[in-house]
């Protein structure tokens, strides 16, 4: 027998066998390799059909490090099978029913979602649903400490933040960090750097509803209970007044410290600290700078706004 013929029946006899009994990650990986494409090619295949799938998700599909479960990503599954030479419904049947989700799931006692904390909550999902990750699912924050400077034009130049992030659930590897731009602002002059512990991934924006979503990867994968400590900081180029900053917090957290410092030259008249429905005048340190310090942090928005006078 020919040695080439016989290797491409046990190949053909395994993606048979592993067709029938999943899991959905070995079944794609053993008909990739049975098919002999690489992954450029699939998604250069699944291009031509209109289909936008990039190598490294193709790559966590087949590794199992995620799993395919909005609309478009099965979408692409069933072109696979095509492309793939696999009958019909071959891989999305390994997949079953969707997981679930929700605040009931695998999720902290408590947690919220984005239309509870933030007016654009429909472009944030959208631009999330685009990056076809559940990594925002996974973290929350354990201890937050966060400085923002308002430069002499009285806008929020910058912020320095530092996190020490917690998983609740197993194979997460990013940070989903969500930035709204003060009215006014084009969120095309606002962008992230990556300062310790991470890297930039992908970035997407919503120039109408001012929302950047941007993907700050590690170079671990936690497990439950796992923790990471990560620092960047959001430039923001285009000079729009601000008299507000807050954080919205999908899931309680350990302990969130803010602080907000301004430019000599120009000074808020007052500032105040706000959680909820608790309201408190703060008062300003020599170093031209208010704060609030909150521990535990329930799910909601916590933040500093401050009065300008007339004359800016």
């Amino acid at each position: 027998m020919n040695v080439h013929t016989g290797a491409a029946r046990a190949a053909a006899a395994n993606l048979s066998a592993v067709l029938r009994t999943g899991p959905f990650e070995e079944a794609l990986r053993v008909a990739i390799a049975a098919r002999g494409l690489s992954l450029e090619r699939l998604r250069s295949h699944l291009s031509a059909r209109g289909i936008q799938v990039g190598v490294a998700t193709l790559s966590y599909w087949q590794n199992g490090h995620r799993r395919p479960e909005r609309p478009d990503s099965l979408r692409a599954v069933s072109a696979l099978e095509e492309i793939l030479g696999l009958p019909p419904d071959a891989l999305l049947v390994l997949l079953g029913p969707r997981r679930p989700r929700g605040p009931a799931v695998g999720l902290p006692q408590g947690s919220r979602g984005y239309r509870q904390l933030m007016p654009a909550w429909p472009a944030v999902e959208g631009l999330i649903a685009s990056l076809d990750t559940t990594a925002d699912d996974k973290l929350h924050i354990a201890a937050q400490h966060e400085l923002v400077w308002i430069d002499g034009h009285r806008s929020c130049a910058r912020r320095e933040v530092f996190q020490v992030l917690r998983a609740h659930q197993d194979g997460v590897d990013r940070y989903i960090a969500i930035v709204t731009a003060d009215a006014g602002a084009d969120i095309s002059l606002v962008s992230v750097r990556a300062l310790e512990n991470c890297r930039i991934g992908r970035v997407r924006r919503d120039a109408d509803a001012g929302v950047l979503v941007c993907e700050l990867l590690f170079d671990l994968v936690l497990r439950t209970g796992q923790t990471h400590l990560i620092r960047y900081e959001v430039l923001d180029e285009s000079d729009a007044e601000c008299d507000d900053y807050h954080r919205g917090f999908r899931f309680p957290a350990g302990q969130y410290a803010l602080q907000v410092r301004f430019d000599p030259e120009q000074l808020p008249v007052a500032c105040f600290s706000y959680q909820g429905h608790d309201i408190r005048e703060l008062t300003m340190t020599g170093y031209r700078s208010v704060h609030v310090n909150v521990a535990p942090v329930p799910a909601g928005r916590v933040g500093i706004r401050w009065e300008w006078d007339g004359a800016g």
